[in-house]
């Protein structure tokens, strides 16, 4: 009887180590640490996209150009906070937040602008004179979006409230004129630890 107690028990204790996985449904998260996570980028970039193509700049830069649509590129969003974020999420989000509104027209940048730019280089070389995409026929952006993400921390004791602000903002990239400035600081998270104990 003792050595099946012994197994008993044993395997209770290995079955008790394994990973678990839980699945959540789309479009919920659980806030496991109080860090920034896939529901604040969803927040923050659906609020900040929709500010920027409800406002009264932008409708008068898309009546401004007659028939064409303003064209964007999304540039860097500085992580300035005081944890790792991953901004090419947040410029990716909005991206694709600009390019399904149909308001305004987008163009690539940074990494795939580059490896765009050496296929088309590439193909100079390596395909035939009717085929290769031809050289200095890219569509120039008229504004840039850029912004940064910010933290602000509160602590008292074991509780900690962390404020995240994220900024984006339109530039005229001839006239660095800022056509949209906006800001979301909606997100404040008040995580508690358990107390030290000695």
């Amino acid at each position: 009887m003792k050595k099946i107690l012994t197994v008993f028990f044993i395997l209770t204790l290995l079955s008790s180590c394994g990973t678990t996985v839980k699945r959540v449904r789309s479009g919920t998260q659980p806030d496991l640490s109080g860090y920034w996570n896939a529901v604040d980028v969803k927040l923050v970039c659906e609020s900040l996209v929709n500010e920027c193509l409800s406002s009264a700049a932008v409708d008068k830069a898309v009546s401004e150009y007659r028939g064409k649509k303003p064209v964007v590129i999304v540039g860097r969003f500085r992580n300035e906070s005081s944890e790792q974020i991953d901004t090419e999420i947040i410029s990716s989000v909005m991206e694709a937040a600009i390019f399904n509104s149909g308001k305004l027209d987008f163009v690539a940048g940074g990494i795939l602008r580059d490896e765009l730019r050496d296929e088309r280089q590439n193909q100079q070389s390596n395909a035939s004179e009717q085929t290769a995409a031809r050289l200095g026929r890219e569509t120039g952006a008229d504004f840039m979006m850029t912004g940064s993400v910010r933290t602000i921390i509160d602590r008292e004791g074991n509780r900690t409230a962390r404020t995240y602000f994220i900024t984006a903002e339109l530039t005229n990239i001839e006239t660095n004129e800022r056509m949209w400035l906006g800001q979301n600081n909606s997100i404040t998270k008040i995580i508690t630890r358990p107390a030290n104990r000695l």
